[in-house]
């Protein structure tokens, strides 16, 4: 006998292998999850009786001992029994609970039959798993005795660690299960299990069936995709049939053959109190909520959904990682509800779901990325993280579409840059993209709080009497500028030589003030000068007129003469006769050497 679900997984195994060429691909089935020009579309798996060939766990069964068992059977108005033996060990005798679920022959009914019983109690149960969860359309059986004169069929939704009721039949409802007879079924009660007298009759003798459909009756069965109610009523994943009473065959006895109370028909009824079913049937479909066209076997033997439309879980009752861009909803016949990845620009791998983005969006988009990569940040990992820009030359989904903005430690107000240019916020007389440069009219300075400061814009003009006409800086300034050569005669005309760092700089009055460092000391006649920091200073004009020409940071050999400026400002003093050169390595050799000739009297003969 081939089992059902190895047809169905090849079935499934068909739907989803992938085309070696052409010719292979236009012999494969379409996806019934798509349209012909792959639009998802809602697809539900194949009707099957989900019972079929499957193991039913039952509470009794004859055979264990072997027991005798009889039937009454009816041709016209004469009722004869007919009595034969039940013998587990024996095929040819044995009635086992396989026989509940193997091919259904009219012809040759193979029934499964339970132990006699004669007193109460009467329960028996049915109980078999479907290993998934099912969408329930029916559950029927056919017996091999007279129906039960009361039972109840019950469904989990838990593998069966809990219990509900689907359907109860009874000739006496209200005292077998406190429930009335036929009871109206209304939109408020849609998920309640009823009661009714019917098929409960004592006739047929054998051969009735008893069958519940699940949506009969239900006021929202018509519109089944829009009620979560029913959808969650129909489900299951196990279903349990309970007898809970047989009919009382002692008035149907007493006009056996004319004979009453005699102890070989006691006997005979005794016999004939036990259940026997021919067919147990469990109809319906492997739930997938719209999302699959069959189910599978997982690599744990377990019993899934294929799922399509971006949907996962052994249900499609969850969208796939990263597929969060709206809320997951079952397929109905009009919307697939497929699942719609996140947009993260390629540079995010996961995502979550926000309701209320979602509604803002106009019920279009709730997804919002994690863990944006690549420096970019936002919901959709569309704009750059701060510190960095966006490159225009890259599309935003190029990892390398943000910049890094390397905005200057000391030049820059803050880190963060703009978006589109790249232009750090520069402080005040500082300048660049990067703000790594002192802007037009402004020199460094050593404070990193305003590392560039305004150079004072002082008129060149002739100091030497109020009554002499001012003079251009071309006249003004000797020796003429560009006269960067040193020798021992200028040496030994200078009342000092140092060599010197510029640090910082600010305006005093008509002078400027520069902080200097001392490096060496190759000439002094004052033994105020020493190495450290002390001041520079040199009158605005000359500094105007780039006479003696200086600049922060740098370094400079100094070459001048004291004089009462010098006592009075406290420091070095030099003008446009002072020697002040950007430093050279090289002239430490040479200035070493005039110091060596100073000593032995060499300047007077200079």
């Amino acid at each position: 006998m081939v089992q059902f679900w190895i047809v169905l997984a090849f079935v499934c195994l068909l739907r989803s292998s992938q085309a070696i060429n052409v010719f292979v691909a236009q012999q494969n089935p379409p996806d019934p999850c798509y349209d012909e020009a792959g639009q998802p579309k809602r697809c539900i798996p194949d009707f099957v009786n989900a019972a079929f060939a499957k193991e039913v766990q039952v509470s009794s069964t004859c055979g264990r001992p072997p027991n005798r068992y009889c039937f009454i059977n009816e041709k016209g108005e004469v009722k004869t029994k007919t009595c034969q033996i039940c013998n587990a060990s024996d095929p040819r005798k044995a009635h086992p609970p396989s026989y509940l679920t193997d091919l259904n022959n009219a012809h040759n009914l193979s029934c499964w039959q339970s132990e006699n019983f004669y007193q109460s109690p009467y329960n028996v149960t049915l109980t078999f798993s479907l290993n998934k969860k099912f969408e329930i359309t029916y559950v029927s059986l056919q017996f091999c005795s007279p129906r039960p004169e009361s039972m109840g069929i019950f469904k989990s939704m838990d593998y069966g660690k809990t219990w509900v009721p689907f359907q109860y039949y009874s000739s006496q409802c209200r005292k077998m299960y406190n429930k009335p007879n036929k009871a109206t079924i209304t939109k408020q009660n849609e998920q309640e299990a009823l009661c009714t007298d019917g098929h409960t009759d004592l006739y047929p003798l054998t051969g009735g069936l008893i069958a519940f459909s699940t949506l009969d009756g239900r006021p929202s069965s018509q519109d089944f995709d829009n009620s979560p109610v029913l959808q969650d009523w129909v489900s299951a994943t196990d279903i349990r049939v309970v007898f809970s009473r047989p009919h009382l065959l002692r008035d149907l006895d007493r006009h056996y053959n004319g004979r009453d109370g005699k102890q070989e028909e006691i006997s005979m009824i005794q016999d004939s109190y036990h259940y026997a079913v021919a067919d147990f049937q469990v109809g319906g479909r492997c739930k997938c909520n719209g999302h699959a066209s069959c189910c599978v076997k997982d690599k744990a033997g377990n019993l899934v959904c294929d799922c399509k439309h971006n949907t996962a879980g052994p249900e499609c009752d969850k969208c796939k990682p990263f597929h969060y861009d709206r809320p997951w909803q079952r397929a109905t016949a009009r919307e697939a509800n497929e699942c719609l990845a996140c947009s993260c620009n390629l540079h995010a791998r996961r995502c979550r779901f926000n309701m209320e983005l979602y509604k803002l969006s106009g019920r279009k988009s709730g997804g919002v990325c994690l863990n944006c990569r690549h420096n970019t940040a936002g919901r959709h990992c569309h704009y750059c993280k701060e510190g960095f820009y966006r490159d225009l030359t890259k599309p935003i989904t190029h990892r390398k579409a943000c910049r890094a903005c390397d905005c200057h430690p000391v030049g820059a107000a803050g880190k963060t840059c703009n978006q589109t240019t790249g232009q750090c916020p520069c402080k005040d007389g500082v300048t660049g993209v990067t703000c790594n440069r002192c802007a037009k009219g402004y020199q460094q300075s050593r404070s990193p709080v305003a590392p560039c400061i305004k150079i004072p814009a002082v008129p060149p003009t002739s100091m030497v009497s109020s009554t002499e006409e001012p003079a251009d800086c071309e006249s003004y300034c000797k020796p003429p500028k560009g006269n960067l050569k040193i020798n021992m005669k200028k040496y030994c005309k200078k009342d000092y030589a140092v060599q010197v760092s510029v640090l910082d700089m600010e305006t005093v009055g008509d002078w400027a003030k520069f902080t200097v460092n001392i490096v060496s000391v190759y000439k002094s006649r004052d033994e105020r000068i020493k190495r450290g920091d002390q001041f520079l200073w040199i009158n605005m004009k000359d500094l105007a007129c780039k006479c003696p020409k200086i600049q922060m940071t740098k370094k400079y050999l100094v070459m001048g003469n004291t004089d009462s400026s010098s006592e009075r400002l406290g420091g070095l003093v030099a003008d446009k006769n002072s020697l002040v050169i950007q430093w050279r390595d090289v002239w430490t050799r040479r200035l070493r050497k005039f110091q060596r000739k100073e000593k032995k009297g060499k300047c007077g003969k200079a």
